[in-house]
């Protein structure tokens, strides 16, 4: 990976960073809550969109992972709805773990060739980053 590429996924922490701060001083509205997740969500739904990409350059089993990767989008729709059942706790630590378990697909695509081999290196702090801050925040927020 390109060191543009590392200080742009570096730079993409600092909106959570921001979200986390504004969370723990309290905001009215739970505007730093609603950042925290929407900012969150828009990435995890960013990831699946980068794993359609790569599933449709496959030849075979382009179905599998194309299904794979429609799953984040679901998850933060499903999240967002327990923001109205129950609050912003149980949905930012939600969507924080589900960032966290991309790890677990990214390992794949790099193990199938489907990933550039040095991925992990982008993924795997970027993953660990935003996944630890937005389980910060759902705890912050319960």
């Amino acid at each position: 990976m390109s060191r543009a590429a590392h200080l742009l996924g570096y730079a993409g922490l600092l909106p959570q960073i921001a979200a986390v701060v504004l969370v723990a001083r309290g905001t009215e509205h739970h505007f730093g809550e609603a950042l925290a997740f929407g900012y969150a969500g828009l990435i995890l739904s960013f990831l699946g969109g980068i794993w359609w990409g790569f599933a449709m350059r496959r030849h075979q089993g382009q179905g599998a992972l194309a299904a794979v990767a429609v799953v984040p989008s679901l998850a933060v729709l499903a999240l967002g709805i327990l923001i109205v059942l129950g609050g912003f706790a149980a949905a930012l630590t939600g969507l924080g773990i589900a960032i966290l378990a991309t790890l677990l697909v990214d390992r794949r695509l790099v193990a199938s060739g489907d990933a550039p081999p040095d991925w992990m290196s982008l993924r795997a702090p970027l993953s660990l980053g935003l996944g630890s801050l937005t389980i910060l925040a759902g705890l912050l927020a319960a």
